[in-house]
């Protein structure tokens, strides 16, 4: 398919994208967009990570009207029966954001310009009842978009021998007793490990304990929490580059249903709105998480991974695909400044996937089009092949 079929169609759809998406890619260039998601089946691979877009049913209303794949709720933070908390500090109601331009200052990508978001915020600042809400009211009208929980969960600090299991068997619980009120699969589940938790001395600071958190947290949901599809949330830890490939290497142990790569960056001395310490994204951590990903798939990973950090166009979405992903997240796209987008849709999470798809240079069909010719490979071919082939592909190359 010419590159001048994916022009027109920039310029054709640059007031909203057909629907369904997914049948108009697959008739017209030959690509499936499904994929997966853990266990789950997905449409498409184009999903929302958790966080303050995510908060509200409005929000679901506008994501699940733009086609997304899926949406990850904004994390809520676990209590047990008692409803106490013991990652309280985690939730807060302030959403202000503020977007801003940033430069890459990694080796491969030194003097880039891109974006990040910045806010205060961390977890859900609700009670865990409105939350129970928004998930139901989610599902309602999620039509075949994947609605996933997140949650902060415990995480013994290093003088703790223990993990307060209690957190793990009650929030799971409530949660998966909305999702049975419509479905009869597994519920699928981001266990969230905070970029935040970077920046806090009394959790991140020893490499030990956070080695310890992923080696056990599979187990220690599983055995709380058994019918779900469990993802795991990772964070960019304030280390060297290298020790994210040991916490990549002990999760893949661990064998959850699905690895979340990676979480933002932390800097400990930026100050907003007079609070030190935020975390941050843009080229850098798309370069540090493509690195890493690369590095544990030379090294034997195989596990599913949702891609996220600085997928701000299809180009950055494909060089994930290639690392194995088969679903990617995405945040700081849709907030993006509207010169940024050529699509004059109905929300900016339609304009977001616009600019994904078809843009004729950086757009993720220009891409993947451009490796289906020189891999040959057959019409039809889906988005989740895909990722298994480049998974495979890996693991070849050490044989």
């Amino acid at each position: 398919m010419s590159l001048q079929q994916i022009t027109q169609d920039f310029e054709r759809f640059a007031d909203g994208l057909p629907h369904p998406i997914e049948a108009y890619i697959l008739d017209t260039y030959g690509i499936s967009l499904e994929s997966v998601y853990g266990k789950h089946k997905i449409k498409n691979p184009f999903g929302k990570a958790s966080g303050q877009l995510s908060l509200n049913v409005k929000q679901i209303e506008r994501d699940v009207e733009a086609g997304l794949g899926f949406v990850v709720l904004k994390t809520v933070i676990a209590q047990d029966e008692t409803g106490e908390q013991s990652m309280s500090a985690w939730a807060t109601q302030d959403t202000h954001m503020t977007v801003e331009e940033i430069t890459g200052t990694r080796e491969d990508v030194h003097g880039e310009q891109g974006f990040t978001v910045t806010w205060k915020g961390r977890g859900w600042g609700g009670t865990l009842e409105s939350y129970l809400q928004l998930f139901d009211q989610s599902l309602t009208i999620s039509a075949d978009t994947l609605i996933v929980p997140s949650c902060k969960y415990n995480l013994p600090k290093p003088e703790e021998t223990t993990w307060r299991t209690s957190e793990y068997r009650y929030t799971t619980a409530k949660l998966a007793a909305v999702w049975s009120r419509h479905f009869q699969s597994p519920m699928p589940l981001e266990k969230d490990f905070s970029p935040t938790l970077a920046g806090d001395g009394n959790f991140s600071r020893e490499k030990e304990n956070i080695l310890r958190w992923l080696s056990e947290i599979t187990s220690v949901v599983r055995s709380n929490a058994p019918e779900v599809s469990l993802g795991v949330k990772l964070f960019n830890a304030g280390f060297a580059d290298d020790f994210q490939l040991e916490m990549l290497s002990t999760i893949d142990r661990a064998a959850p249903d699905l690895i979340i790569y990676g979480n933002r960056l932390f800097d400990p001395n930026k100050i907003y709105e007079e609070k030190r310490g935020v975390a941050y994204g843009g080229p850098d951590l798309s370069s540090r998480n493509l690195w890493a990903l690369s590095e544990a798939r030379r090294a034997g990973n195989t596990l599913q991974i949702s891609g996220t950090g600085n997928i701000v166009s299809g180009q950055i979405m494909f060089e994930y695909l290639k690392r194995g992903c088969s679903s990617f997240q995405m945040h700081t796209l849709f907030q993006l400044p509207d010169r940024y987008f050529t699509c004059r849709g109905r929300n900016k999470t339609e304009r977001g996937m616009h600019h994904l798809l078809f843009h004729p240079v950086t757009g993720f069909l220009a891409h993947i089009l451009a490796e289906k010719d020189r891999l040959s490979w057959p019409d039809g071919i889906s988005i989740g092949a895909m990722a298994e082939h480049y998974r495979a592909s890996y693991q070849t190359k050490q044989t």
